[in-house]
């Protein structure tokens, strides 16, 4: 696997730990993040695992730094692509090449509260306005556009009455860590077609936005 991350890298972290002690038949072999500071370079960094940094700083314009990151994924031997709190949207050549094999994790019951902008706590904070009694996590294929790829997998989180965004944050990402992990190993086992959720993605085609 590479796994993209921007900030803790605390989904990353669950994705190595599974990896030592046997819960997931798979490997972590690259770590890509477009933050020079974020923790999850130095999580990599601390399980010997190559570490990245691959942005806008390194590469300001977009066509370079998709091929930037395809190249370091292929050179990697990358077969599935994690985006595990990781920021931006991939650009065609990346897309194209790994098509089928991205998968992205969100903090929500997609297609509810998605989208651009829609991340963090203001995911949080959106459910709890909405006052929705169910929240989750939702794993799909990333495309072009921000949470719009097919759903892979999808599991409930309670919201309990009194929630606040930390509370509610931290019963999310606690089961998004282990969902994450459920779900590689699914995918590992071939119990989930990749390919046949990609059939109802359109082709890549321009930048990364």
């Amino acid at each position: 696997m590479g796994v993209l991350a921007s900030h803790g890298g605390t989904n990353l972290q669950a994705i190595i730990d599974a990896c030592r002690d046997g819960r997931l038949n798979a490997e972590v072999s690259v770590v890509i993040s477009n933050n020079s500071r974020a923790r999850a370079l130095q999580r990599a960094r601390d399980a010997g695992i190559s570490s990245v940094h691959l942005s806008g700083q390194t590469h300001p314009v977009p066509e370079p730094l998709d091929a930037a990151i395809c190249e370091t994924l292929l050179d990697h031997g990358v077969d599935l692509v994690v985006m595990a709190g990781y920021m931006k949207l991939l650009g065609p050549r990346t897309l194209t090449h790994f098509r089928s094999r991205i998968i992205n994790t969100h903090p929500a019951l997609l297609p509810k509260f998605g989208g651009k902008g829609m991340y963090g706590d203001r995911v949080h904070e959106a459910v709890l306005a909405a006052g929705e009694k169910l929240t989750g996590v939702s794993i799909h294929l990333a495309d072009e556009a921000y949470d719009r790829g097919p759903i892979v997998a999808q599991c409930e989180v309670p919201v309990r009455d009194g929630d606040t965004v930390e509370t509610l944050r931290a019963r999310v990402l606690a089961r998004e860590h282990e969902f994450l992990v459920e779900t590689l190993g699914r995918i590992a086992r071939a119990e989930i077609d990749l390919d046949r959720l990609a059939s109802e993605m359109p082709a890549a085609s321009g930048p990364a936005r």
